[in-house]
Formats: structure tokens, sequence, C-alpha cells
């Protein structure tokens, strides 16, 4: 049975926290979690450790809400989602009838990545609605861009304020069509530069040899080998799905290595490929996923010209 305002919802109660002050954040989260507990609900935080610790706090001693690592859960969208499924299937099967979590995207997220975490942010309006979740996810407009928060709108279908109001978002847009809208990826800093490498028609073995031959030593082995991973499955897809050319670029820095690979086809259909596996991967269809739980950035973009996957390790946090 569920309670509060999601009372008699079925599925996911989606609702975003915009405020501007720690008070204003208390004054919504507070009510939400305590209420939670009394309800007997698996209550959750999972927020940066500044919010952590002012949320702690300000709660009774033993209060019995449990405390995530934000910075964990929150280490690439399509973990989170992954993390997230799990947990929740798990509590629902020990009988939790609602479970309640107030959560936020990393600071660093809220800049150059953002345009990945927009689409966790609406992917999961479909990904989570299968369980009784209902959850906060908290915004501080004194650190947030003014285009991040008029996403947070279009997808969260509803808003908790301070006092104690609901109220339903004017510009909430459909996963089906938020995530199929045209979204330019914001160019690193290094691609202004002539690339390092550049392939056409490039085979998954070559696209390998050039991620290793860039390597300067500078980031860890497995950041390294991860990228090895995406930019094979990446360019596989590309040479399986696309339409030629297939054009591999390859920029390397000091503190980051940038991948993009282009064809002339109109890229995946499914609006959620990347943060949620397609089928079983009986028949494929994991490519995107995986290269999205390998990668510290991935951003894709459709274009008149063809489809273009961008994959970023190492420092991906740089604005151009």
């Amino acid at each position: 049975m569920r309670t509060g305002a999601a009372a008699g919802h079925v599925g996911y109660f989606h609702e975003a926290v915009c405020y501007d002050s720690d008070e204003d954040l208390l004054a919504v989260v507070l009510p939400f979690l305590l209420s939670g507990i009394e309800a007997g609900e698996p209550t959750l935080v999972s927020l940066g450790e500044r919010h952590s610790e002012l949320v702690r706090a300000a709660l009774p001693a033993d209060s019995g809400v449990r405390f995530l690592d934000g910075g964990d859960v929150y280490s690439r969208p399509a973990a989170a989602i992954r993390s997230y499924r799990q947990m929740l299937a798990d509590h629902v099967a020990a009988g939790a009838g609602q479970i309640r979590i107030v959560g936020e995207v990393p600071a660093a997220g809220l800049n150059s990545t953002w345009d990945w975490w927009a689409r966790y942010e609406s992917a999961i309006n479909h990904a989570y609605d299968e369980f009784p979740l209902w959850s906060m996810c908290v915004y501080d407009r004194r650190v947030t861009p003014a285009p991040v928060l008029a996403d947070v709108l279009r997808t969260h279908p509803r808003v908790a304020l301070p006092d104690g109001r609901r109220l339903t978002s004017g510009t909430y847009t459909d996963p089906l069509v938020y995530l199929t809208e045209p979204r330019p990826a914001r160019p690193d800093p290094i691609q202004y530069t002539p690339p390092l490498v550049e392939l056409v028609g490039p085979t998954p073995a070559r696209a390998r040899a050039a991620v290793y031959n860039a390597d300067r030593g500078h980031l860890p082995p497995d950041d390294v080998e991860n990228l090895v991973v995406a930019v094979s499955e990446t360019v596989t897809n590309a040479l399986r799905h696309g339409r030629e050319p297939v054009t591999l670029r390859l920029w390397s820095g000091p503190d980051r290595i940038v991948v993009s690979v282009h064809d002339g086809g109109e890229g995946p259909k499914d609006p959620f490929a990347g943060l949620l596996p397609a089928g079983d991967g009986t028949n494929g269809g994991l490519g995107l996923w995986i290269t999205h739980q390998s990668c510290n950035h991935v951003a894709m973009h459709r274009g008149p010209d063809g489809f273009t996957v961008r994959l970023i390790v190492g420092n991906a946090h740089v604005d151009g």
C-alpha cells in the first residue's frame, strides 16, 4: 500500500525539488523521509557528501533512513539505472509496497556532461515505472545552470516545493519524445585541434590499436581498456547498422582521450539506447549499453549527415 502524495499511484512517482537554500532543501526532504520511516517503507538518501551530512544532521538519531554513497551510485547514468533497478527489485521481493529515495546528480554532471544525465532523468520515467518508487531529485538553483533547470522541468512530471505544495510540471515531455530530440554535444576543447588519428572505414581491430597507440601512460590502465572495449563496440555497430562512410577520429590530451565515430546512418531507433539493454542480449543490442558503462562520458547526436557517437575516458568535465 502506498502512502503520502503517491497514494493510489501506480508505478514511478517522480518529483523534482529545485531549491534556493539549505533550509528549503530540508523543508522538503525531511518530512518526505520521516513519513517514509513512519510508514515502514524503505527510505534512502543518495546525495553528495555535503548534502548527505546536512540531511543526516537534521534527522533524529537512528532515524532508520539509509544513506547510500551518491558518488558510487551516480558514477555513470547506465550504471545508476542498473544499480537502482536491482535494488528496487530486491525491496519489492522483500514485500515493500513503496520505496522512497532522495537523490541528486553529481555537481560535475551539471555542466559539460549534463546531456547524458538529462537523458537519464528522462529515461528513468520508463525504466523505474514497474516499481512502486517515489523519488525526489534535488537541484540547487544556486549552482545549477538555467538550461539544466529547464531540462529538469521537462524530465520530471512533478515538482515539490518547500511550502508543501506539489505541482505538475507544465513543460514535462514524454521520454519517447524528449529522447529523440536533436541534442548536439558540447565539443570538448581538444576537438578544436587536429585529431591525432583519423581512420575511414576502420575495422574494430584497427580502432582498438589506435586507442592503445594513443595512450601516453597518463590514464589508469583500466580507463584505457574500457575505452578499447567501447570503441570496438561502437565501430562494430557503425559498420553493422550504419551507413558508409564510417569515420573514427581520436584526440589525446594529458588527462583524457576523446574518440568520435561517425557514420551516414540514422542511429538506433530505440530512444533508450545506451541507458537500457536492448532485449536480453542473446541477439546483440548490448553494444551501446556496454559503452555507456565503460566511459566517463558518451554523447550521441543525429545530424543531417548521419549519426555520431563521442566517447571520453579520463577527465570528461572540461567546458568548451
